[in-house]
């Protein structure tokens, strides 16, 4: 059995049609009360590091055009999820950003060396290449079980929220990883964030 119907068994979500050429999920046909979907609270701050980062790269914080909730995940886009998570996990040194730059935080694309959010905007930017909607890749804030701050990429499928992270090789579920979920870029506009409900309890996360 391949890894991507291990997955769907796992999960038990219903693949969408594809429509036309590309790998739309209409939002009517996905239930995002289904815990697999992390739910948003609201509009929030934007992260400084986020907010720099967008201030040299407008282009790359503005309203969506076109917003699509999530992805129809078939077995070409699980497996591109796959590879460019592996890809970047294995060509990026990382380093903090006190090493790299001297300053707490600065969010870039990275160049051999990087920090957690850099992995990740580094994903997303191949993944949007690769012809996925920007709408659907999400730069996201959490917690380690330490304390201490860390950022994921989060992809939205029709499959649930599933989490691209330089920390694990695995592509998993939101809830399925060890981390509390404090917010991530909004759908509609990039350059803005949102809340995210996470109210798991930190001892129930961390024996996952």
């Amino acid at each position: 059995m391949s890894a991507f119907n291990t997955f769907r068994r796992a999960f038990g979500f219903v693949v969408l049609a594809l429509v036309g050429h590309t790998a739309h999920a209409h939002a009517a046909g996905i239930d995002f009360t289904n815990p697999a979907f992390i739910a948003p609270a609201g509009e929030t701050s934007i992260p400084v590091g986020h907010a720099e980062f967008c201030a040299a790269h407008r282009s790359e914080c503005q309203m969506n055009s076109s917003v699509t909730s999530a992805v129809a995940l078939d077995q070409s886009r699980w497996q591109q999820l796959l590879e460019v998570n592996a890809e970047w996990n294995s060509k990026i040194i990382p380093v903090t950003d006190e090493q790299l730059y001297h300053v707490a935080e600065f969010w870039t694309y990275p160049h051999g060396y990087g920090d957690c959010e850099d992995f990740a905007l580094a994903k997303r930017r191949e993944l949007i290449d690769l012809g996925w909607p920007a709408s659907t890749l999400l730069m996201t804030v959490v917690r380690q079980a330490n304390g201490e701050g860390h950022a994921v990429l989060m992809v939205r499928t029709d499959r649930g929220d599933l989490i691209l992270d330089n920390q694990d090789g695995l592509v998993k579920v939101w809830n399925q990883t060890r981390y509390q979920f404090i917010k991530r870029q909004s759908q509609n506009n990039a350059g803005q964030w949102v809340a995210l409900v996470d109210t798991r309890p930190m001892n129930l996360i961390a024996s996952l």
